[in-house]
């Protein structure tokens, strides 16, 4: 991995820096992640191979991504705050989903420069993976899959409850409502 690459994965691995305070839930904080890991995935990606089976390497981190996203948006606090405003912040189990996701991308890339390489490139040949362009798609996939599927989890739980609530209803403080 190049000096790059590690800065790319420790600034994807810092937004969640930004979700475990409470921010106001806006189009920008929702579409933050996303564009991060747009601008990654346009630094790394150069194709999308679809021959043997790259698409069903593709599908399995995609799925890995969504099961990642889909928890880290379920596990992370959703609440209207004293200004009317929905609010959100992550806490230590959203946190953590964020982390692992990235995680899990770095620990490859890792094993894959220092000595795992031959063990992927024997996987690759037995299962029909067909170059290494397909795993690196892959490992894209699964990041814009987990940025995705959190921002659809919270948006539906923050629009749920926005149609829930009427401005006669009281609502909780931050730390009321996170708790």
């Amino acid at each position: 991995m190049t000096t790059t690459d590690y800065l790319i994965n420790f600034a994807l691995i810092a937004l969640v820096l930004l979700q475990v305070r409470d921010n106001r839930l806006t189009i920008r904080s929702l579409l933050r992640p996303v564009l991060f890991v747009a601008a990654a995935a346009f630094y790394y990606l150069k194709g999308l191979p679809t021959a043997g089976n790259d698409m069903e390497l593709y599908a399995a981190f995609i799925a890995a991504g969504v099961g990642f996203g889909f928890l880290n948006g379920l596990t992370t606090h959703v609440w209207r705050a004293i200004d009317g405003f929905v609010h959100t912040k992550a806490g230590i189990a959203a946190a953590t989903f964020w982390v692992l996701g990235i995680g899990s991308r770095l620990a490859f890339e890792e094993y894959s420069s220092h000595g795992g390489a031959g063990a992927i490139t024997n996987f690759s040949f037995s299962h029909q993976i067909t170059s290494q362009s397909a795993w690196v798609a892959a490992l894209v996939l699964m990041a814009l899959a987990d940025v995705v599927s959190r921002l659809v989890v919270i948006s539906l739980r923050g629009s749920k409850l926005s149609r829930s609530e009427t401005k006669d209803t009281p609502v909780l403080s931050g730390s009321a409502a996170a708790a």
